[in-house]
Parts: C-alpha cells; structure tokens; sequence
C-alpha cells in the first residue's frame, strides 16, 4: 500500500468514527438530508422551467403557461427556503452537539489522565483540543457534508435539465469531468499536509499566550516585553504563513475550476450554433442549458473547498483522538479503603522519569509510622517531591514497592487511596469561585456551612475572611488572585482540616510566606497535623526541627536519616544545610547511607 492510500484509509476511518458522534442526532440527520435533496431539487427544477417559459410565454404565447409558470416559480423558491432553513439549523445543531460531545469527553479525558501526560506537554497544546480543534471537527460534521451533498445533487440536477436540454451537448462536456476530479485529489492531499501543521502551530499560540497571561508581572519587572513580542510575533507569523497556504490553495483551485467552466461554457456556445443543431435547440432550450450551466459553476467551485473542511477536520479529530485513545490512569485495585491507620512503609524505590539520564528516587527505604511527623529536606531536585507524588500515585515507581497499612498502593483504588490524603502546598490551587466552594471542594461539596466556618476557624482564615464583603461566600479570582499568599495557604488548611484525612503531605506550605502569615500558617498547621501522618517537605530546617525523623534526600538517594537534635550531632549534611541556613557556613559533601 502506497503512503498517499495509506492517509486516505487512515483519513476515513477517523472520519468514520467522528460520524459516530452524530448518531444520536439521527432523526435530525435524516430531516437535513430530505431538506438538502430537496433544495438540490428546487434549483434543478426551476432551471428546467426556463425552457417551457421561454418557449410557451414568449414565443407560443400559451395562456395556461402565462398563468401556472408564475406560480410555479414562487412554489419552488417557498419550498426551497424552508429547505435552506431546515438544512442549516440542522447542521448547525447536529455540528454543535457533536463539538460539545468531543469537549466533553476530551476534558473528562484530562480528568483521568495520569500526571506523567501534564508534565509532557504544555497546556496550551491541552486547551487548543477543546477550543480550536474542536471547532475544526465542527466543519467536518457539518458544513463539508453540506456542502458535498447539496451542491453535489445540485450538480447532478444540472446535468439532468442539461440532458433534457441537449444530449449532444452534455456528453461534449463530459470531457471535462476528469480534469475537476484530478484538481479535487491535488487540492486533498494538499490540505492533508498542511492541516496537521496547523493544529500544532495554533497548539504554540495558545501555549505562548496562556504563559505571558500567567507571568505578566514576571515580563513586566524584567523588561520580557520585546522578547515576547517577538517570541508570539514569531509563532503568529507561522500560523499565518500556513493560513496563507490553505488560502493560496482555496484560491488557485476556484480559478481552475472557473477556467474549466469557462471553456465549457465555450464550447456550449460553439457547438450549439453550428448550423447542425440550429434546428433542433429551441431558444428556450438553449436558455435553460446556459443557465443549468451557470448553476454548475459556483457548486463545483463550493465542492472544490469541501476537501479543505473535510482535511482540517479530520486532521484536528485524529489529534483529539489520539489524546482520548491515551490510556488513564492505572487503577487495578480492587481494595476500597474506608479509613486507613496511616502506617507507609518504602521499600527499595525507584523512579525515572521518561527521558531522564538519572533517577529521581534511588533505592529510598523509608518508614512512616501512624501519628508520626517525616520531613523530607534537602538541596532542590534531591527527589523530595517525585518521592511524595508516589503516595497518591501520581507516579508511579520504577521498581521497589509503597505500603500503605501492610498493603500494596497498588491493591487500593484509586479513588479510595486519595480519599486518605490531604495535600497542602507552595502553590495553592484555588478556583473561581467562593471561599466556601474552595473549602469544601470536591467530595467535600456536601459539607455544611458550620462545618465550612469550622475549618476556617481552624486555619486562623476567618480574621479575614470575616472583612471579606460577603465573608465565605464571597468570590476569591482566579488562582485566587484576590487573596493575599498566606490568606490562600490558610484557605488550603481548611479544605484539608475539612477532608480530615488520615495522611497528610505538605509541600514547601510555608516557604513564600512573610513573618506574620507564616506564624497564622505554622499555627494552623500544628492543629492540621494533630493524630495524623505527615510528611513535610520543606527548604526551611525551622519548620521541621520538631519532626519524628527526618530524611535527608540528596540525587535521589537517603544520605541521612534521625532527629534534629542527632543529625545536628553527627555532623553531616544536615547538619551543613543547618549551617548554611542559620550561619552561612560552607556545606559539607553528603555521604550516602543506607537504611
């Protein structure tokens, strides 16, 4: 099989399946297909009723014609617009509910996916498949089918009242028939090509547009401007130039096609007034051929784009369904875990990350008993956050095995195994919403409002949560822009006092925080951590100096493990660390131990 019948089996498949979008609109689907054979209908219909008006009013001068034509032609242009009607209000409610279908089932999708697919690709690629290719599938559904099927009757209408007209005629102009199918197959496999490449650049837009937004005080405060400009100057322009492609190729192909109807409109007019046929073609005739004719003409021009809609379609609904074909996450576990002890135990684990030249976690052996508080310190990339994203499974390990109350994570599901763990970290996530609906997020959406006031209570967020305009209820800004740092920290403490999980990870929950809302913070989270097990991470050896064990990462590895006061003792790395936070002393090269 050649690479060009290879794409175009591909292409059909994919187009295959996004039909199956459409079937529940059935009912729907076959009303748009009546409307569309009979607007296709109406045109033929009324380029066959030049001939008898030609002939019969103007010439014959009939009577019955003078009074029945007339009607006719209104009865046919009535008929045709309620067909128009129905065909694009059809379209358009079978193109939109099929969009909302696919953006629904692409951001469920993103729901299920695991954290390895985030950390792969950026985010703008992520919300291009819900806008931008979303609309692409639109046209595919829809308008190309439209187009294919009302302009292709109608041409097949044409050629019918051509027929009528003058058989000689017509078969002379068949000879044309080959020429616009080559130019439909150069104009597909084009689009084919240059579809692909406008997903992924419209993909960069989105991506370069999502990360200024987000870092606008960033470029601001380091002069970014220019280079952003140039940066979103550059991505557009290729978005452009291959825009300018799909027009260039729009254009040069309705030229051709009126080049073609051109010559055949010619030859029409030279074969019809040889004096062989003078006899034998009426006026009206004649008349009804040029205009059945001139009918062809915009139709094979439309037709001529349907290869474009089809192609960009098909081309953003095998990029949507390469994402909704990614596997989910893994959830095998069959064990549903109603309140766990919280005694984790880790076994010789490992992990490397795809493409990585060296694990993240090499060999960890660390045990985390009920009630008992663990910090995990060390320089940055050391692997103290990859080892707490394993608990939830966000990652999983290369090898080695987690244990969670003598079990395997991997035999609890999912859902169960999440339900036992609260997280709290540097760069709390909040939504647009209220404060009330961030507290009690999710699963706990059913809380009540006393419970809601509690928890806050709880976090020290009710002194201001109190001066807010419309206290819980009032809305925080995206990311909860609204809210100062240390007040969104302690709106993150709510929400875990509210879930009252068994197992608790803080990640770096007090690292951004000034002196004041790190002691409200500090303060919130001595009663969060109460009958728990926790695991802090953390750069500030303050935060941790109280923990029961604290392990000491460095290249993925344990280099230390004890007590404050017994790493202090040994003089290690933590005690260097220590020093080169409280003192500024040079740091002493870690020394790998084992468990």
């Amino acid at each position: 099989m050649s690479p060009a019948d290879a794409a175009t089996r591909s292409s059909l498949a994919v187009y295959l399946r996004l039909l199956g979008y459409a079937r529940r609109y059935w009912f729907v689907a076959a009303v748009v297909v009546v409307a569309m054979v009979t607007d296709a209908a109406c045109m033929g219909l009324f380029a066959g009723t030049i001939k008898p008006m030609l002939d019969n009013l103007f010439i014959a001068r009939d009577p019955v014609s003078i009074f029945w034509i007339p009607i006719v032609i209104v009865a046919i242009f009535a008929l045709r617009s309620l067909a128009i009607y129905a065909t694009d209000f059809g379209t358009a409610y079978i193109g939109r509910g099929v969009v909302q279908q696919l953006r629904q089932q692409v951001f469920d999708h993103y729901l299920r996916l695991p954290a390895s697919f985030f950390d792969s690709e950026s985010s703008g690629h992520q919300i291009a498949r819900i806008t931008y290719s979303s609309e692409q599938v639109a046209q595919a559904t829809t308008d190309a089918v439209k187009i294919a099927i009302v302009d292709g009757l109608s041409v097949v209408a044409y050629v019918a009242v051509m027929l009528r007209a003058s058989v000689q005629l017509t078969l002379a102009l068949l000879v044309m028939v080959p020429l616009v199918g080559a130019l439909v197959v150069w104009v597909g496999r084009r689009y084919r090509r240059i579809s692909r490449r406008i997903q992924g650049s419209m993909g960069t837009v989105s991506g370069v547009i999502e990360e200024v937004v987000g870092a606008n005080r960033e470029v601001k405060v380091f002069g970014g401007q220019a280079y952003e400009s140039a940066r979103f100057n550059e991505v557009s322009d290729q978005a452009r130039r291959l825009g300018l492609k799909v027009a260039s190729t729009n254009g040069l192909s309705s030229a051709l096609v009126q080049l073609i109807a051109a010559v055949s409109l010619a030859l029409i007019i030279y074969f019809a007034t040889r004096p062989s046929m003078l006899h034998v073609l009426s006026p009206g005739a004649f008349t009804s051929l040029i205009l059945a004719m001139g009918g062809i003409l915009p139709s094979l021009k439309r037709l001529t784009t349907v290869q474009a809609n089809l192609q960009r379609g098909i081309a953003a609904a095998d990029e949507i369904f390469g994402l909704v074909d990614t596997p989910p996450e893994r959830d095998e576990g069959t064990v549903e875990l109603d309140r766990c002890r919280g005694d984790i135990v880790l076994r010789d684990v490992r992990m490397r990350y795809p493409g990585a030249t060296r694990a993240a976690l090499d060999g960890i052996d660390i045990t985390c008993a009920h009630g008992s508080v663990t910090a995990l310190v060390g320089r940055s990339g050391s692997g103290k956050s990859t080892l707490a994203s394993l608990l939830p499974r966000f990652h999983e390990p290369s090898s080695g095995e987690i244990l969670l109350d003598g079990r395997p994570l991997a035999d609890y599901t999912l859902a169960s195994l999440r339900r036992q763990i609260a997280w709290v970290g540097q760069g709390v996530a909040l939504f647009d919403d209220s404060v009330a609906r961030n507290i009690a997020y999710g699963a706990l959406v059913d809380a009540s409002e006393a419970e809601i006031v509690a928890a806050a209570e709880a976090a020290n967020a009710m002194e201001f949560i109190g001066q807010l305009p419309q206290g819980i209820h009032s809305r925080v800004g995206a990311g909860g822009s609204l809210l100062s740092g240390g007040q969104r920290q302690r709106i993150a403490i709510a929400r875990a006092l509210l879930k009252n999980a068994p197992i608790l990870i803080l990640d770096e929950a007090t690292s951004a925080l000034d002196s004041e809302s790190e002691r409200l913070v500090q303060d919130a989270l001595q009663r969060l951590m109460r009958d728990r097990t926790v695991i802090v991470i953390a750069h500030r050896l303050s935060t941790v100096e109280h923990a029961d064990q604290i392990v000491v990462l460095d290249r993925g590895g344990v280099v230390e493990r004890g007590t404050h006061a017994a790493l202090l003792a040994r003089n290690g790395s933590y005690a260097a660390l220590h020093r080169l936070q409280f003192k500024d002393a040079p740091q002493a090269p870690p020394a790998r131990i084992g468990a």
